[in-house]
């Protein structure tokens, strides 16, 4: 980042520590307006910097519906813009918001590498405290963070959660912190990012995250099962934009925000081999994606809603959850 990025950046962080992390009350909008600005090639929105690519479009708050329908066995949470709330949802039963967690905002994911999570799930977006909550809206825990900024979470097989970090003023940007057990203090892993936006496990405990290096470009990289050290990954073709990082049953994948696409990887070594492409129709930015089997869920950060669509087949949505959503951020699904 050069000098006049540093300038704009710490000015941005102390408006963030002021104003983005107020939480929201039920039903309501978010209590300042989106405003959004670039430093470099990320987007910051109140002064928080964001994982999505662009801001969308203002947002026309929902009109929820009372929690007693939070009645099924599975939900889909769409994750707003920082301090505002989570919206739930309980498709395919309706494709109307069911509830709301009020304060959430930006990433989550669950106990399993991909589709439905076990119970629980992770929301990744306050100033330096993450939280686990039962499904379908009840917390049971809370992390205490190292650095400013949380960005993304994984999971492991073996109940591990690993949580990635934005910028910091000195060390910690594009760092990720790695909860034995998903408890404790954290163990700090460097990457050669400069910001680290999504992370995902595959199904051998390998730990791959993507973001953004000094120099504005996309970056993939990996800490190996057992290993201490990050080493960057060449994708065989270009990614424009980070976007989520998740094992899908067969590959590693990586969504494309620009592209609106889901690449499917085979690894070796540091190579990243290019075996699929999954295309959405009419996606504006999902700012993050969570797939289950047969289907893909989209925070949709510039439509300002949640998105369905089929996984692997992709093309055009075969549901939209809710809308007029602030900023999603993100998304993931747990069953009760």
């Amino acid at each position: 980042m050069n000098s006049t990025g540093l300038v704009k950046y710490a000015a941005l962080v102390a408006v963030a520590i002021c104003s983005a992390c107020g939480g929201g009350s039920p039903g309501t909008a978010p209590t300042a307006a989106l405003n959004g600005t670039y430093v470099g090639r990320t987007l910051f929105v109140n002064g928080r910097p964001v994982t999505a690519a662009r801001l969308g479009v203002p947002p026309r708050y929902t009109q929820i519906v009372p929690d007693h329908h939070l009645m099924g066995k599975h939900f889909e949470y769409v994750f707003n813009i920082y301090g505002s709330y989570a919206a739930i949802f309980h498709y395919p039963k309706t494709t109307q918001m069911v509830g709301e967690i009020a304060g959430d905002g930006g990433q989550g994911c669950t106990n399993v590498l991909y589709g439905y999570g076990k119970k629980i799930f992770w929301n990744v977006g306050g100033q330096t405290q993450i939280t686990e909550y039962q499904v379908p809206k009840t917390p049971i825990k809370t992390l205490s963070f190292p650095y400013s900024f949380p960005t993304s979470c994984a999971m492991n097989t073996s109940g591990d959660l690993a949580v990635g970090t934005f910028f910091e003023s000195g060390p910690g940007g594009g760092d990720v912190v790695i909860f034995k057990n998903a408890s404790g203090s954290g163990k700090i892993y460097s990457t050669p990012l400069t910001a680290e936006y999504f992370d995902g496990y595959d199904n051998q405990g390998n730990l791959f995250a993507d973001g953004l290096t000094a120099s504005g470009y996309f970056e993939l990289v990996e800490l190996g099962k057992g290993s201490s050290t990050f080493k960057t990954i060449t994708t065989s073709n270009s990614v424009q934009f980070p976007g989520s990082v998740q094992w899908d049953g067969t590959y590693i994948t990586v969504f494309d925000q620009l592209a609106n696409a889901t690449y499917q990887y085979t690894v070796s070594g540091t190579k990243a081999t290019l075996k699929g492409t999954v295309s959405y129709s009419g996606a504006g930015d999902c700012a993050q994606t969570w797939i289950v089997k047969g289907i893909v869920y989209c925070g949709d950060a510039s439509n300002g809603d949640g998105e369905v669509f089929k996984y692997p087949a992709g093309g055009s949505a075969i549901a939209v959850l809710g809308s007029g959503l602030p900023e999603p951020l993100g998304v993931t699904a747990a069953n009760k």
